[in-house]
């Protein structure tokens, strides 16, 4: 009989089962990120790790989904005093299928003068930004950073409509005013 899961069961513990796709693990327990069916693996003959694999399967719907250690870019949606929200749209090159939300926090923005930053001089809403995925965050949102020096923001429009250059690590300017703006640059390769 198959087993039917949905995101947030339970499939295991980590030390008895190595989590597959569809599933993560948290605490030492394995948990469905998927909807679908309940499948183990048996390990192969010659692998160092004998642990089963358990996984999620048959259910096609679901794309790509963010995990911690993986490079998004993501639109701004939402900018007050202690951090950014954003709506991720893209893991790796890939793009999701159905929507994610993230968080910049002002801890994470950059890896130095972290007592420094300032939020609305970092990101506004509608910029684009390459930023790593932390963690799985509380329930409503991925917990994401732009400490690095080529994490951050890629992509942002002026007040007149024009596609803003980066100037340096901090500024943007657009094209057509000359105006520049407060960002965390990305540093483009």
């Amino acid at each position: 009989m198959t087993e039917m899961v949905t995101p947030g069961d339970v499939l295991g513990n980590a030390a008895e089962f190595k989590a597959g796709k569809g599933a993560y693990v948290n605490d030492n327990t394995i948990y469905a990120s998927l909807t679908g069916s309940r499948r183990v693996v048996s390990p192969l003959p010659d692998s160092l790790d004998q642990r089963a694999t358990v996984e999620v399967t048959g259910h096609k719907a679901h794309g790509l989904i963010p995990e911690p250690g993986s490079l998004v870019l993501a639109r701004v949606t939402k900018v007050i005093a202690r951090m950014a929200s954003v709506d991720i749209l893209c893991v790796g090159s890939k793009a999701v299928r159905e929507k994610f939300a993230g968080v910049i926090r002002q801890q994470d923005v950059r890896e130095t003068e972290i007592d420094k930053v300032e939020i609305h001089q970092s990101f506004r809403p509608g910029d684009i930004v390459r930023a790593m995925v932390l963690s799985l965050g509380d329930s409503r949102a991925y917990y994401l950073s732009t400490a690095k020096n080529e994490l951050g923001v890629v992509s942002a429009e002026s007040a007149a409509g024009e596609t803003m250059v980066p100037i340096s690590w901090t500024e943007m300017q657009c094209p057509l005013s000359g105006q520049t703006e407060q960002r965390k640059v990305a540093k483009v390769a």
